[in-house]
Protein backbone atom coordinates (compact mmCIF):
# COMPACT_ATOMS: atom_id res chain seq x y z
CA UNK A 1 0.00 0.00 0.00
CA UNK A 2 1.34 3.76 -1.09
CA UNK A 3 1.85 6.10 1.85
CA UNK A 4 -0.94 8.10 0.11
CA UNK A 5 -3.20 5.08 0.13
CA UNK A 6 -2.39 4.57 3.76
CA UNK A 7 -3.09 7.82 4.86
CA UNK A 8 -6.76 7.89 3.39
CA UNK A 9 -7.17 4.41 5.55
CA UNK A 10 -6.52 6.35 8.30
CA UNK A 11 -8.76 8.86 7.65
CA UNK A 12 -11.41 6.41 6.98
CA UNK A 13 -10.57 4.55 10.42
CA UNK A 14 -11.02 7.96 12.17
CA UNK A 15 -14.22 8.81 10.69
CA UNK A 16 -16.56 6.70 12.52
CA UNK A 17 -14.74 8.14 15.64
CA UNK A 18 -15.27 11.26 14.48
CA UNK A 19 -19.24 10.81 14.30
CA UNK A 20 -19.39 8.99 17.61
CA UNK A 21 -17.55 11.64 19.64
CA UNK A 22 -18.29 15.21 18.17
CA UNK A 23 -20.50 17.64 20.08
CA UNK A 24 -19.34 15.23 23.30
CA UNK A 25 -17.01 16.36 25.99
CA UNK A 26 -13.49 15.17 26.26
CA UNK A 27 -11.72 16.06 29.67
CA UNK A 28 -7.54 15.57 29.39
CA UNK A 29 -5.20 15.40 32.00
CA UNK A 30 -1.87 16.56 31.12
CA UNK A 31 1.05 16.19 32.84
CA UNK A 32 4.16 13.80 33.28
CA UNK A 33 7.17 13.88 30.40
CA UNK A 34 4.29 14.57 27.84
CA UNK A 35 4.55 18.50 29.65
CA UNK A 36 8.33 18.94 30.13
CA UNK A 37 9.37 17.48 26.69
CA UNK A 38 8.62 20.44 24.05
CA UNK A 39 8.58 17.43 21.41
CA UNK A 40 5.85 15.78 23.32
CA UNK A 41 4.08 19.01 24.40
CA UNK A 42 3.80 19.87 20.90
CA UNK A 43 2.01 16.73 20.26
CA UNK A 44 -0.28 16.43 22.58
CA UNK A 45 -1.36 20.11 21.85
CA UNK A 46 -1.51 19.69 18.63
CA UNK A 47 -3.99 16.46 18.87
CA UNK A 48 -6.00 18.52 21.29
CA UNK A 49 -6.23 21.35 18.42
CA UNK A 50 -7.10 18.61 15.71
CA UNK A 51 -10.16 17.05 17.75
CA UNK A 52 -11.61 20.40 18.60
CA UNK A 53 -11.30 20.84 14.49
CA UNK A 54 -13.20 18.20 14.50
CA UNK A 55 -16.04 18.83 16.64
CA UNK A 56 -15.08 17.04 20.16
CA UNK A 57 -15.10 19.28 22.99
CA UNK A 58 -12.36 19.12 24.74
CA UNK A 59 -11.38 20.31 28.78
CA UNK A 60 -7.53 20.37 29.56
CA UNK A 61 -6.75 19.72 33.17
CA UNK A 62 -2.84 20.09 33.74
CA UNK A 63 -0.69 19.53 36.90
CA UNK A 64 2.77 21.62 36.91
CA UNK A 65 4.92 19.55 39.33
CA UNK A 66 8.82 19.87 37.90
CA UNK A 67 7.86 23.96 37.48
CA UNK A 68 6.61 24.29 40.72
CA UNK A 69 10.13 22.16 41.90
CA UNK A 70 12.23 24.36 40.48
CA UNK A 71 10.82 27.62 41.64
CA UNK A 72 10.96 26.18 44.92
CA UNK A 73 14.81 25.26 44.34
CA UNK A 74 15.24 29.24 42.52
CA UNK A 75 14.00 30.87 46.27
CA UNK A 76 15.56 27.98 48.17
CA UNK A 77 12.49 26.16 49.62
CA UNK A 78 12.85 22.14 50.18
CA UNK A 79 10.17 20.50 48.21
CA UNK A 80 8.77 18.06 50.41
CA UNK A 81 5.94 15.21 49.54
CA UNK A 82 4.28 12.95 52.16
CA UNK A 83 2.29 9.65 50.89
CA UNK A 84 3.82 10.74 46.87
CA UNK A 85 1.79 14.59 47.56
CA UNK A 86 3.36 17.38 47.75
CA UNK A 87 3.79 19.08 51.10
CA UNK A 88 2.08 22.66 50.71
CA UNK A 89 2.67 25.21 53.47
CA UNK A 90 2.45 28.89 53.03
CA UNK A 91 5.52 29.56 51.09
CA UNK A 92 4.99 26.25 48.97
CA UNK A 93 0.98 27.06 48.42
CA UNK A 94 2.56 31.01 46.84
CA UNK A 95 4.57 29.31 44.73
CA UNK A 96 1.81 26.80 43.58
CA UNK A 97 -0.61 28.93 42.84
CA UNK A 98 1.77 31.60 40.76
CA UNK A 99 3.46 29.01 38.44
CA UNK A 100 0.46 26.53 38.20
CA UNK A 101 -2.47 29.49 37.82
CA UNK A 102 0.01 31.63 36.11
CA UNK A 103 3.32 30.43 34.22
CA UNK A 104 2.45 27.14 33.03
CA UNK A 105 -1.37 27.72 32.64
CA UNK A 106 -0.16 30.62 30.07
CA UNK A 107 2.02 28.80 28.47
CA UNK A 108 -0.58 26.29 27.44
CA UNK A 109 -3.09 28.53 26.25
CA UNK A 110 -0.34 30.23 24.91
CA UNK A 111 0.84 27.06 22.59
CA UNK A 112 -2.60 26.30 21.75
CA UNK A 113 -3.81 30.00 20.73
CA UNK A 114 -0.35 29.75 18.39
CA UNK A 115 -1.72 26.21 16.66
CA UNK A 116 -4.96 27.61 15.90
CA UNK A 117 -6.97 26.76 18.72
CA UNK A 118 -9.23 29.84 20.65
CA UNK A 119 -7.42 28.71 24.06
CA UNK A 120 -8.65 30.52 27.47
CA UNK A 121 -6.88 29.77 30.87
CA UNK A 122 -9.19 28.90 34.01
CA UNK A 123 -8.14 27.94 37.77
CA UNK A 124 -9.95 26.57 40.14
CA UNK A 125 -10.59 29.68 42.20
CA UNK A 126 -12.42 31.19 38.71
CA UNK A 127 -16.35 31.55 39.68
CA UNK A 128 -15.14 29.02 42.55
CA UNK A 129 -15.18 25.82 39.95
CA UNK A 130 -12.60 24.35 42.36
CA UNK A 131 -14.28 24.38 46.21
CA UNK A 132 -12.44 22.29 48.50
CA UNK A 133 -11.18 21.44 52.39
CA UNK A 134 -7.69 20.32 54.07
CA UNK A 135 -7.54 16.87 53.06
CA UNK A 136 -5.51 15.98 56.20
CA UNK A 137 -2.30 18.29 58.50
CA UNK A 138 -0.32 16.06 57.25
CA UNK A 139 0.01 17.35 53.75
CA UNK A 140 -0.41 20.86 54.82
CA UNK A 141 -2.40 22.78 52.42
CA UNK A 142 -3.48 20.23 50.02
CA UNK A 143 -6.90 19.88 49.54
CA UNK A 144 -10.26 17.47 49.22
CA UNK A 145 -12.30 18.65 46.29
CA UNK A 146 -16.40 19.22 48.12
CA UNK A 147 -17.72 20.85 45.29
CA UNK A 148 -17.18 21.11 41.65
CA UNK A 149 -18.97 24.45 39.57
CA UNK A 150 -18.31 24.00 35.78
CA UNK A 151 -20.21 26.85 34.75
CA UNK A 152 -17.24 28.94 33.77
CA UNK A 153 -15.74 25.70 31.90
CA UNK A 154 -19.31 25.25 30.59
CA UNK A 155 -19.61 28.85 28.82
CA UNK A 156 -16.80 28.67 27.72
CA UNK A 157 -16.77 25.45 26.00
CA UNK A 158 -20.46 26.60 24.96
CA UNK A 159 -19.15 30.03 22.91
CA UNK A 160 -16.10 27.55 21.26
CA UNK A 161 -13.32 27.98 23.71
CA UNK A 162 -10.68 24.95 24.72
CA UNK A 163 -10.45 25.67 28.75
CA UNK A 164 -6.76 25.44 30.05
CA UNK A 165 -7.36 24.48 33.66
CA UNK A 166 -5.00 24.40 37.00
CA UNK A 167 -5.73 22.92 39.81
CA UNK A 168 -5.87 24.99 42.74
CA UNK A 169 -9.03 25.01 44.95
CA UNK A 170 -10.55 27.85 46.56
CA UNK A 171 -10.55 26.58 50.47
CA UNK A 172 -14.76 26.17 52.26
CA UNK A 173 -13.25 25.47 55.60
CA UNK A 174 -10.28 28.34 55.75
CA UNK A 175 -9.19 31.61 53.74
CA UNK A 176 -6.74 29.88 51.97
CA UNK A 177 -5.86 28.58 48.13
CA UNK A 178 -5.86 24.59 48.59
CA UNK A 179 -3.17 22.30 46.05
CA UNK A 180 -5.30 20.10 44.37
CA UNK A 181 -4.14 16.50 43.02
CA UNK A 182 -4.34 17.07 39.29
CA UNK A 183 -5.95 13.33 38.09
CA UNK A 184 -8.34 14.00 41.23
CA UNK A 185 -9.16 17.57 39.95
CA UNK A 186 -9.65 16.10 36.36
CA UNK A 187 -12.19 13.07 37.22
CA UNK A 188 -14.39 15.19 39.24
CA UNK A 189 -14.30 18.06 36.44
CA UNK A 190 -15.36 15.39 33.94
CA UNK A 191 -18.09 13.84 36.17
CA UNK A 192 -19.52 17.59 36.33
CA UNK A 193 -19.40 18.27 32.75
CA UNK A 194 -20.82 14.69 32.05
CA UNK A 195 -18.10 13.97 29.71
CA UNK A 196 -17.68 11.21 27.80
CA UNK A 197 -14.45 10.45 28.12
CA UNK A 198 -11.54 11.15 30.61
CA UNK A 199 -7.88 10.26 29.69
CA UNK A 200 -4.97 10.56 32.27
CA UNK A 201 -1.69 10.88 30.01
CA UNK A 202 0.97 9.33 32.23
CA UNK A 203 4.96 8.38 32.00
CA UNK A 204 3.99 4.59 31.80
CA UNK A 205 2.08 2.04 29.20
CA UNK A 206 -1.27 2.10 31.48
CA UNK A 207 -1.81 -0.78 33.77
CA UNK A 208 0.67 -3.42 33.21
CA UNK A 209 0.10 -7.83 34.53
CA UNK A 210 3.82 -7.24 35.29
CA UNK A 211 5.27 -3.65 35.49
CA UNK A 212 9.07 -4.40 34.69
CA UNK A 213 6.89 -5.69 31.21
CA UNK A 214 5.52 -3.44 28.84
CA UNK A 215 3.83 -6.52 26.73
CA UNK A 216 1.90 -7.15 29.86
CA UNK A 217 -0.56 -3.66 29.21
CA UNK A 218 -4.40 -4.62 30.36
CA UNK A 219 -6.15 -3.32 27.67
CA UNK A 220 -9.73 -3.39 29.05
CA UNK A 221 -10.35 -2.89 32.99
CA UNK A 222 -13.75 -2.86 34.70
CA UNK A 223 -14.66 -0.92 37.11
CA UNK A 224 -15.46 -4.16 39.32
CA UNK A 225 -12.23 -5.75 38.69
CA UNK A 226 -10.13 -3.08 40.48
CA UNK A 227 -10.11 -4.27 44.25
CA UNK A 228 -8.71 -7.98 42.83
CA UNK A 229 -6.66 -6.02 41.22
CA UNK A 230 -5.32 -4.63 44.16
CA UNK A 231 -5.21 -7.49 46.30
CA UNK A 232 -2.86 -8.85 43.75
CA UNK A 233 -0.68 -6.26 44.05
CA UNK A 234 -1.06 -6.16 39.72
CA UNK A 235 -2.67 -2.27 40.95
CA UNK A 236 0.00 -1.19 43.33
CA UNK A 237 1.83 2.44 44.95
CA UNK A 238 0.50 5.65 42.88
CA UNK A 239 -1.49 3.67 40.65
CA UNK A 240 -4.03 2.68 43.05
CA UNK A 241 -4.83 6.69 44.04
CA UNK A 242 -4.96 6.87 39.72
CA UNK A 243 -7.21 4.06 39.90
CA UNK A 244 -9.26 5.01 42.15
CA UNK A 245 -10.06 8.83 40.44
CA UNK A 246 -10.57 5.94 37.16
CA UNK A 247 -13.82 4.51 38.99
CA UNK A 248 -14.83 7.43 40.90
CA UNK A 249 -15.09 8.84 37.59
CA UNK A 250 -16.95 5.77 35.82
CA UNK A 251 -19.28 6.08 38.83
CA UNK A 252 -20.19 9.70 38.53
CA UNK A 253 -21.55 9.12 34.91
CA UNK A 254 -18.37 9.31 32.79
CA UNK A 255 -18.39 6.88 29.94
CA UNK A 256 -14.71 5.77 29.34
CA UNK A 257 -11.39 6.45 31.27
CA UNK A 258 -8.25 5.99 29.34
CA UNK A 259 -4.88 5.86 30.96
CA UNK A 260 -2.50 6.82 27.89
CA UNK A 261 1.34 6.57 27.72
CA UNK A 262 1.74 10.41 27.27
CA UNK A 263 5.51 9.65 26.03
CA UNK A 264 4.04 7.35 23.29
CA UNK A 265 3.63 11.09 20.47
CA UNK A 266 0.38 11.45 19.40
CA UNK A 267 -1.49 8.88 21.86
CA UNK A 268 -4.46 10.79 22.19
CA UNK A 269 -5.52 10.72 18.75
CA UNK A 270 -4.79 6.94 18.44
CA UNK A 271 -6.69 6.27 20.89
CA UNK A 272 -9.40 8.11 20.22
CA UNK A 273 -9.63 8.02 16.73
CA UNK A 274 -8.06 4.47 15.41
CA UNK A 275 -8.72 0.98 15.62
CA UNK A 276 -5.93 0.26 17.83
CA UNK A 277 -6.10 1.92 21.22
CA UNK A 278 -2.58 1.89 23.20
CA UNK A 279 -3.65 2.04 26.80
CA UNK A 280 -5.68 0.83 29.22
CA UNK A 281 -9.56 1.90 29.03
CA UNK A 282 -11.47 1.45 32.29
CA UNK A 283 -15.38 0.88 31.48
CA UNK A 284 -18.58 0.00 33.41
CA UNK A 285 -19.34 -3.73 33.99
CA UNK A 286 -22.15 -4.62 31.65
CA UNK A 287 -25.26 -5.59 33.01
CA UNK A 288 -26.30 -8.79 32.09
Amino acid sequence: MSSHEQQAQTLVEALPYIQKFTGKTVVVKYGGSAMTSDTLRRSVMTDIVLLNLVGIRVVVVHGGGPEISAMLKMIGHESKFVDGLRYTDATTMDVVQAILCGKVNKDLVAQLNRLGCRAVGLCGLDGQLFQAERLDEKYGLVGNITAVNPHTVENALQTGYTPVVSTVAQGVDADTAYNINADTAAAKLAEALGAEKLILLTDVRGLLRNPRDENTLIHVVRTQEVPALVEEGIISGGMIPKMQCCVDAIHGGVERVHILDGRIPHSILIELLSDEGVGTMMKKEETP
